[in-house]
């Protein structure tokens, strides 16, 4: 999914963003909203989870996301998409966009 698409989701919080980046990063800086999903959490979010929300994984260039996209459908969730780009595309295209911990 492309970013412009995310950030015009904002405001109605049309797709639940998870952010796989490692902690210090995610910290520093995340997109607004955006759940920070690790190993040590993720049993947690896929018991909380909607597995039908449109969900889109968020890594650091759009390469790990895919990855993280498919293990989430073969959780069965129905609605996933790798963020193209990443959230350095974000940054660089939406910096007011940007929360930090």
């Amino acid at each position: 999914m492309n970013v412009a698409d995310v950030v015009n989701g904002l405001p109605t919080k049309e797709h639940v963003v998870v952010d796989i980046r490692d902690a210090n990063s995610y910290a520093a800086s995340h997109i607004p909203g955006a759940i920070h999903l690790t190993n040590d959490v993720l049993s947690d979010f896929l018991r909380e989870a909607d597995f039908d929300a449109p969900t889109v994984v968020c890594c650091y260039h759009g390469i790990s996301s895919q990855q993280a996209a498919q293990f989430l459908i073969s959780q069965d969730f129905t609605d996933v998409y790798s963020l193209d780009g990443g959230f350095e595309l974000w940054a660089n295209s939406y910096p007011q966009h940007i929360e930090k911990a």
